[in-house]
């Protein structure tokens, strides 16, 4: 199936809704489960991913399968490990490329019974009765590796016999989906302490009470997007919280840089710019902490000519597809790239160079990732696009295209 996306010149203006927070839903299911309360969760995630985990968690099926959704399977892998049955976690092809030792080998050393099925270190896996989970209280993991292991394991940690230290070591990535986590925690009662690099989670039980999930700012990046790239905007997205606990929430600061100004009032946020902004000759900024947006910001970039140069991408190579090579592949139909820089010290830079050019109607490939889908749509301002498999949206933004009509886009 291929999607036609275009929209006539002028100011971009309207509103959108957005849908609660895809990783805070899926934490905030897990965290209901580990408690044994069946609270309320107002405005939970619409994403296939949220209504998929929060099915396989009520499941009982001896087999799971958690599809092409990473945040599930992981946090599937940790919950599984404490229950007292055996059963076997599977997902897509792309999701067996996708390593998960480490969470496996951290799970071990807790006393998780867990062999894999097909490839060392990789999907799917059989996951038997635990033998005394709780083994230790101390564990040490990579810093930089995924942080949906580290807060796989914060959650489990109050339901351990003793607790758990959790050393981090190295540079840690994705910091604010470890602060997310254990904020969430907080809110159902869970303290936590940090110690340097080591976070000390004492045993103690989550309080169940209702919960209310703030809107996606992720899903708000493809709109900043579009502000940027529109000759003039005025934009209002509702749900989304001034003091938020999503690390992309930096958005707001960031696309100043596009002119786009942000202004909060008790619905949501107010996107507006100017027709006279001025494009910026560059751009740069580091991901590390919010490697969700480098996909929209590539290709706002690539958009308006701007010189960006992005580092913090670390994880991009094992996310739904190789984000990386997915822009530089599809960007170069627009004449333009993400080349990678000269090593840097231990850093690795990239760089969007040359501004993007239609010879005639470009279309996109999503390599089965919905932020490709959603990043690359933002072009249609300038000129009509194709979009390949565009139902992959659904696994974080179902309605995405609907709400693009709201905003005078024409979707075929």
């Amino acid at each position: 199936m291929t999607l036609t996306l275009s929209r006539p010149g002028g100011k971009l203006t309207g509103e959108i809704t957005l849908a609660g927070s895809k990783s805070i839903s899926n934490r905030a299911l897990i965290i209901r489960a580990l408690s044994g309360a069946d609270f309320p969760i107002h405005k939970l995630a619409n994403a296939k991913d949220t209504v998929l985990l929060e099915a396989l968690l009520k499941s009982t099926a001896e087999t799971r399968n958690a599809g092409a959704a990473g945040t599930t399977f992981r946090f599937l892998t940790a919950y599984l490990s404490m229950q007292p049955d055996e059963q076997l976690l599977t997902g897509t092809e792309r999701m067996k490329e996708r390593p998960i030792g480490v969470l496996v080998d951290a799970l071990r050393q807790l006393g998780g019974n867990i062999s894999y099925l097909e490839k060392e270190g990789y999907p799917p896996l059989r996951i038997g009765p635990p033998d005394g989970f709780g083994k230790t209280d101390a564990l040490s993991i990579a810093a930089d590796t995924s942080s949906q292991y580290i807060s796989a394991l914060l959650m489990l940690a109050p339901t351990l016999p003793e607790g758990l230290h959790l050393q981090l070591e190295g540079q840690i990535v994705s910091r604010p989906y470890i602060e997310m986590t254990l904020s969430l925690m907080a809110y159902f009662g869970v303290t936590h302490r940090w110690e340097g690099q080591t976070i000390i989670v004492p045993p103690q039980a989550y309080q169940g009470k209702p919960f209310t999930v703030e809107a996606d700012w992720s899903a708000a990046s493809y709109y900043y997007a579009m502000a940027a790239i529109a000759p003039a905007a005025e934009l209002r997205l509702n749900g989304l919280f001034e003091q938020s606990v999503q690390g992309d929430a930096v958005l707001s600061e960031m696309m100043t840089d596009f002119g786009v100004e942000t202004h909060f009032d008790e619905a949501g946020a107010i996107l507006t710019k100017s027709a006279d902004t001025e494009v910026p000759a560059e751009f740069a900024w580091d991901f590390l902490k919010c490697p969700d947006l480098a996909q929209t910001l590539a290709v706002c970039c690539a958009a308006l000519g701007t010189s960006g140069t992005f580092c913090g991408l670390e994880t991009l190579r094992i996310k739904e597809t190789d984000r990386i090579l997915a822009l530089q592949q599809e960007l170069q139909k627009i004449n333009a790239n993400l080349i990678e820089l000269p090593p840097t010290g231990e850093r690795k830079y990239y760089q969007t160079q040359g501004k993007t050019l239609y010879a005639d109607t470009p279309t996109f490939d999503t390599y089965e990732d919905h932020r490709m889908a959603m990043a690359f749509a933002p072009l249609a301002l300038q000129h009509p696009i194709k979009i390949e498999e565009p139902d992959v949206v659904v696994k974080s933004y179902p309605d995405f295209w609907k709400d693009l009509e709201k905003l005078g886009f024409e979707v075929k």
